[in-house]
């Protein structure tokens, strides 16, 4: 039989995972196939702490793949190119992917749906990172949601669709080449960078952290607030790079652990829907305001402000140990997030863009929706945002939760 090509992207894992469910049930030969993808116009570059999450999170995947007879098969260039070229090299007949949202990917992935199925080839796209659809959560009038309350009320009224076991038997197709991973010098040069990231990117990280958490998920109402607690779930990589999918979570908390630490988890999992349909209905939220009064808005060019925030050497304590932490682990705690966020704009006046790239470059779950609109929450101008006067005072904050 021919085969049928699993395009694997923000989805690197085998449970849960429709594409590669589909795919087998097709009783066709797979060619498990990742494209790294430098050249598309858009927001599609990873940063520098994404590419060394990607490095090992694409390792575990291939290692996965080869306990069951496989291989992951790995090319660099525009993915759109890529993925055409290898369905004329293996002659395939079928291609299935899981949809992303960002506004290149889908105008890329329905372009190519389009060319495909005029060629005659079978072109399926599935869910595997929300629990909902961008489009499925409504208000009465059938406009999207633009603040959060009245989403998660709408989207609480549903339940979301149960995770589903990796595919038993696998049969997969010889003989593609693939690239060499070292090769694509995802690790950083500078031997001192990144040494502190503790972390271990791959499915059955994220399994085991999932559970762990799960075991304290009761206490989470209170000890999310604490950034000095070990007191969050750390999964928001493993989510965002796919290694685990938001079914596997809300499903593991839900059955498990009934209580308010639990529930206040589970409408953090309804924030990431809320900032992913936001951006999927306003592709230009990474570069507009949401409000519109704020594009004449006149922001603060000072660099070596920039540079003693980005560095951690502003001065205030706790905005200082937040920088350093993103620097030297690859995350930061949310509530310090909001804190340095504000402190950046509400303080020093730079603009929330800077704060945004700088979050994409060093953050190892940076992912465009939700860092596109928490920039903006916390500048005053997205959706569901505080006034634009509200501004977190770094000492107070410390008095409380420091």
């Amino acid at each position: 039989m021919k085969p049928v090509i699993v395009w694997f992207r923000q989805d690197l894992r085998l449970n849960d995972n429709p594409a590669l469910a589909t795919a087998a049930a097709s009783g066709r030969p797979l060619i498990c196939l990742y494209v790294l993808d430098d050249d598309t116009p858009g927001d599609c570059r990873w940063g520098g702490a994404s590419r060394w999450w990607l490095h090992h999170s694409l390792t575990a995947l291939d290692a996965s793949l080869r306990k069951r007879g496989g291989n992951l098969v790995l090319r660099r260039g525009r993915a759109d190119r890529i993925v055409r070229a290898l369905v004329k090299e293996a002659d395939a007949e079928a291609i299935v992917w899981n949809r992303c949202y960002e506004p290149f990917a889908v105008a890329r992935d329905k372009a190519l749906k389009e060319d495909f199925k005029a060629d005659g080839i079978e072109a399926e796209s599935c869910n595997a990172s929300l629990l909902f659809e961008p489009w499925e959560i409504r208000t009465a009038s059938g406009t999207p949601f633009r603040v959060f309350t009245p989403f998660w009320n709408a989207m609480r009224r549903n339940e979301p669709g149960r995770p589903q076991p990796a595919p038993r038997n696998l049969t997969f197709h010889p003989g593609i080449e693939s690239d060499d991973l070292r090769e694509w010098r995802l690790l950083p040069r500078k031997p001192d960078w990144a040494k502190g990231f503790d972390w271990t990117p791959g499915e059955d990280a994220a399994r085991a952290a999932l559970y762990a958490f799960v075991d304290h998920a009761s206490g989470y109402k209170t000890a999310r607030d604490i950034p000095g607690m070990d007191g969050t779930s750390r999964l928001s990589p493993h989510l965002h790079w796919g290694e685990i999918g938001p079914r596997q979570i809300w499903h593991a908390v839900h059955t498990r652990e009934r209580s308010d630490g639990a529930e206040t988890f589970l409408k953090e999992l309804g924030w990431r829907e809320f900032c992913c349909q936001l951006l999927f209905h306003n592709p230009s939220l990474p570069e507009h305001p949401l409000d519109a009064r704020f594009t004449k808005f006149e922001w603060h060019r000072d660099e070596t402000d920039f540079t003693a925030w980005s560095r951690g050497r502003t001065g205030i304590p706790i905005v200082d140990a937040g920088m350093r932490q993103l620097r030297q682990t690859g995350w930061m705690h949310n509530r310090v997030r909001m804190i340095v966020a504000s402190f950046l704009i509400k303080h020093l006046g730079i603009h929330w863009r800077r704060g945004q790239e700088w979050f994409w470059d060093t953050l190892v779950d940076a992912d465009l929706a939700s860092n596109a609109a928490n920039w903006q929450w916390v500048a005053g101008c997205g959706a569901d945002a505080a006034p634009f006067f509200r501004i977190f005072n770094p000492v107070l904050q410390v008095e409380k939760f420091d």
